[in-house]
This record gives structure tokens, sequence and C-alpha cells, in this order.
């Protein structure tokens, strides 16, 4: 027999009968606000064209680095799991074969947070009352299959069911942005939002950096080889993407590292990352500057600059030479923030307007440098969670660690950063438990009175990002 799929009323809460109340009432006020998710790297086109998904494993595996990575650890091979090659070899391309492979190995995700995502879409969603296995694979496959030919499971008609107010995707400068372009003229009212993620011009290693310079040139029509000519490029860009809806730049550096360098010295440094002979130190020094380039031009246009930086990005050479970037081989590295800040905050920390959201991968960071930093720079703010933390007690560990030196109000909403559309508010879900869970602990120890608790259950859940990202 198979077992039930329960999704318990008290999960992610206190064990602690008292405190679990209080987290109850808190959860209660919260549960039911629209999602703002202001960086995602859902696709644009799903709502543009308004297609049916094709089918449950191209939906639910095939996109999803959370749950290919975990059965890649354990031998799955990728191909297996109709995982694109880049050379176009064989890969499985049926999706109920695919499906029962995920099934088969399901056990693996058990007490992770994609078992909760996943349940929660399977329950939620879906309506299925029987924990995925091999015995009720075909019977996951066969409900899901049916849902997604109804209108009901198209994108637009989701983003009403999963109440998602705003929905930000990310696109490169080279991008001509169509998809949001149709969404605009069609009339729909549901907010999809790009954010400038300048890193294909930004990063001299970026695969194909001097092609992507000439394509920037062409597009712009600015001289995207000299220093100013590339400036200026990247202003314009800045410019479109602010007309097509974007409030928001993201960057994903390797580093925090920042620099002022005067304006030959830039001139110098980009002559050099576009020659033969560019070194590492040249192209960590470019990131470097451009970081600082990014903020200046964030003081002029008003975008929110996002920083994501601490991940040893592509780290399988294998992976990325046979299946490409982005496959869920990203892996944290030890981060500095506070001299790597610094010739940014030099110039910019005061800024009126500016504001800099910091994440890392770097847990180490939390109270020795983001806190401090963030509770005293007027323009930076905290972003509580990126992947790795995106987990309970990720969660948890970032509000212990930051709090008491930063407060709640130098921080911004729960970020998704996911490419699993369905997934998205099992994860604000469960952002918004633990957020009830640690409020609910300063309630019960006397630190905070309830009333205040219940305001900021809010504003962590929707009041601050919305005024972080200008939404």
């Amino acid at each position: 027999m198979s077992a039930p799929l329960i999704l318990h009323p008290d999960r992610l809460f206190p064990a602690d009968l008292t405190t679990r109340s209080i987290a109850r009432r808190l959860y209660a006020e919260v549960a039911s606000l629209p999602i703002i998710s202001p960086h995602g790297h859902t696709d644009p086109s799903w709502f543009s064209s308004d297609a049916l998904f094709s089918d449950p494993a191209n939906l639910l595996i095939v996109p999803d680095h959370y749950v290919f990575r975990m059965l890649h650890s354990q031998g799955v091979p990728l191909e297996a799991l109709g995982i694109a090659r880049r050379d176009g070899g064989a890969v499985e391309r049926d999706p109920r074969t695919i499906w029962r492979l995920f099934a088969k190995q399901y056990h693996l995700f058990r007490g992770t947070p994609s078992a909760m995502w996943l349940n929660w879409v399977f329950a939620e969603l879906f309506g299925l009352e029987e924990r995925l296995s091999p015995e009720t694979a075909d019977l996951y496959y066969d409900r899901i299959d049916a849902a997604l030919a109804t209108d009901a499971f198209r994108p637009r008609a989701l983003m009403d069911r999963l109440n998602i107010e705003v929905l930000t995707t990310t696109e490169n400068p080279l991008d001509p942005l169509e998809a949001h372009q149709t969404i605009r003229a069609s009339g729909w009212q549901g907010r999809v939002l790009t954010a400038y993620r300048p890193d294909p011009v930004v990063d001299p290693e970026f695969e194909g950096f001097l092609a992507n310079l000439d394509k920037l040139g062409a597009i712009t029509g600015k001289d995207a080889r000299s220093w100013q000519g590339y400036l200026d490029a990247h202003r314009d860009r800045r410019a479109f993407f602010k007309a097509m809806g974007a409030t928001s730049t993201d960057h994903g550096h390797p580093t925090a590292r920042t620099a002022d360098l005067p304006f030959a010295e830039s001139e110098s440094l980009f002559a050099r990352v576009q020659s033969p002979s560019v070194t590492a130190a040249d192209a960590e020094l470019f990131r470097a500057q451009m970081l600082t380039e990014m903020a200046r031009m964030s003081t002029e246009d008003g975008l929110v600059m996002q920083l994501h930086p601490g991940s040893f990005r592509n780290h399988s050479r294998n992976t990325l030479a046979n299946f490409g970037r982005d496959k869920g081989a990203d892996i944290p590295t030890q981060t500095g923030y506070v001299e790597g800040l610094k010739p940014l905050l030099d110039r910019f920390g005061d800024a009126p307007g500016f504001t800099l959201i910091l994440f890392t991968l770097d847990e180490t960071a939390y109270s020795r440098e983001l806190a401090p930093l963030a509770g005293f720079y007027p323009c930076l703010r905290l972003g509580p969670a990126w992947w790795f933390h995106d987990s309970p007690e990720g969660m948890m560990r970032f509000r212990e660690q930051t709090t008491e030196t930063a407060g709640f109000y130098n921080m911004v909403g729960f970020n998704d950063d996911t490419r699993a559309f369905l997934s998205i508010p099992a994860r604000h879900d469960v952002a918004r438990r633990i957020d009830c869970s640690f409020l609910a602990r300063l309630v019960a120890e006397h630190r905070l009175d309830e009333d205040e608790a219940a305001e900021l259950a809010y504003d962590l859940t929707y009041r601050l990002v919305k005024e972080a990202y200008r939404l």
C-alpha cells in the first residue's frame, strides 16, 4: 500500500507548544499575502506565449537544478534526465521514462527543502494524496499531465492562482526582451518584469566575452571596444531595460571585490582584458571596477543593485563541457565583504537613493561582516536567502546571526531564485513559516510584544521587499 502524502499544518513551527501557538497566529496573518518574487530565472516566454506546459518531466525535473544535482550526486547520468548535451548527443526524450526514474529515486530527497517544495506542489496544485514512489509514478504522471492540458494551468492563469503579484526574471544586455515586449503589448495585467544581468559583458572570463562586446556595440550603436563607448553602451541598455519595467540589476560575480580606478587606468585595464594575454588578475580587477561603475549608474538611473558573489560557478569541468552552464555545479566559496566593498562604499555608501542588496553563500560572513555593514551604510540591505540557504535551517541561521546587529529593517524579502515556476509559492510558504517561528520565539522570550511581531511578519513577507525593489 502507498503511504499518504500529508502536509502537516504545523510543519516548521517550533516544537514547544507555547511558541508554536504564537507562530500559528502570526502565520495566519501572512499566509495568504500576495507573493513578491523579485529575482528568479523563470522563462518570460512562458508568459508571452501563455502556451500549455508540455509534460510533467519538462516542467518539474528538466529545468530544476535542485532536482538533477541530487540525482547526479547518486550517479544518475544527466542524459537519463533529459538534459540536453552541447554536442547534440543522445539523451532520454520520453518524459514518462524520465518521470519514472525520478520517482524511483525520490527517496534521495528525504528531509531536504526540495522534498518540501515538491510535496507542496503535488498536494496543493494537483490534489495528490499518496507519496511519490515507483508504484505511484504513473498515477502522478497521468494526474499532472492531464492538469497541464487545461487552461487553468496556463502560465498566466497560474500567476493569478498562485497569488504572484510581481515576478522578476533576469536577462543579459544582449537580450532584445522580445518576450517582455509581447507581454506589455498583450494588455495582460500580470506583472512580469525583467532585471539587468550584465555578467556576459562584464566578466572577461565569461565564454564569448569579446564577441559579446561586439554584439553590445552593434545593438547600441556605441563603440563597445573603447572604454567610454562601453560605458555608454551599458547606460543605453540599462535605459532600455528600465523602459521595459526593470527596477533592478543583478550581478553574479565570483567575489565581492570592488575597485575605484581613475579613468585612464580603467581605460588601460579595459584594453588589457580584450587582449590574448589577459590574466586572471586583470579579469578580477575589471569585474571589481565594473561593480563600482554599475553602482555609479544606479545612482544615475535609480535601478536597485543586487550582488550575488561567492559561487564557484560551473565547478564541474566535465558537466560544463558536455551540458553547458548552470547545471547545478555551483559551489559556495569563502567571501570577504568588508575589504572587498570598501572602494564602492567609499564612493557611494551614502549616496541618496542608491540601494545595494547583498547576498552570500558564505554563512560565516553573516554576523562578522554583512550584518555590521548593513547596520551602518544607508545604501545596504541584506537578502535573507539564496540557493543553498533557502532551506529552513539556512533561513533560521540568517535571522539568528544578523538581526541583533542589523535589525529587521535592513533586510529585504525572500528571494526564491528558481527556474521551477510551480515551486515559487511553496518556497515562500517555507520562508513565512520560518520567519513566524523566529518571531514567535522572540515573543515567547518577552523580547517582542505580539502586536510588534505581527507587524514585522507583514513587513518581512510583503512591505520590505516592495520598498527595497521599488515595486
